[in-house]
């Protein structure tokens, strides 16, 4: 790698960091290119190549996944949805949906046991949310579920 695709990708892992710290504020894409001083084309461009999804779903893919930890712990619907940043929880339902493959509220009502027995890093990578797509398997080799055998 040249010193200059080295630099790129600092300023890349600058703005992703942003977006992990500052996802529950009202952050845009324009945000995120300031951060990591790039114009908002090119730094769409370079994210996508860099991380294989664009800053704004990878910013609503924070979003889900800390909503996803609120709604476990029992916080309501719209509390998670406000929480992580989301104004419209029509918005923040639908994306959900599209991440997860269950509306928040069945997400919240199913039970949640099993994942209270793993360690949390596993348990992150387990309830991640991904998009459902045939050419990109789950890394763990796992289900969108929790495939654990019960005895």
């Amino acid at each position: 790698m040249t010193p200059e695709e080295i630099d790129e990708l600092v300023r890349l892992r600058r703005a992703r960091d942003f977006v992990d710290r500052e996802y529950a504020s009202s952050i845009d894409v324009a945000a995120m290119a300031r951060v990591a001083s790039m114009s908002t084309a090119h730094f769409s461009r370079r994210f996508k190549a860099a991380y294989g999804e664009t800053p704004y779903s990878y910013l609503m893919t924070r979003r889900v996944e800390r909503a996803k930890s609120l709604l476990r712990q029992g916080a309501s619907v719209t509390e998670a949805c406000m929480a992580v940043g989301c104004t419209s929880l029509g918005s923040f339902s639908t994306r959900f949906t599209a991440l997860v493959g269950e509306a928040p509220s069945l997400y919240r009502e199913r039970d949640h046991g099993p994942l209270a027995v793993l360690p949390p890093c596993v348990s992150a990578l387990v309830t991640r949310p991904r998009r459902a797509r045939a050419d990109c398997p789950h890394p763990a080799g796992l289900s969108r579920g929790l495939d654990i055998e019960q005895d």
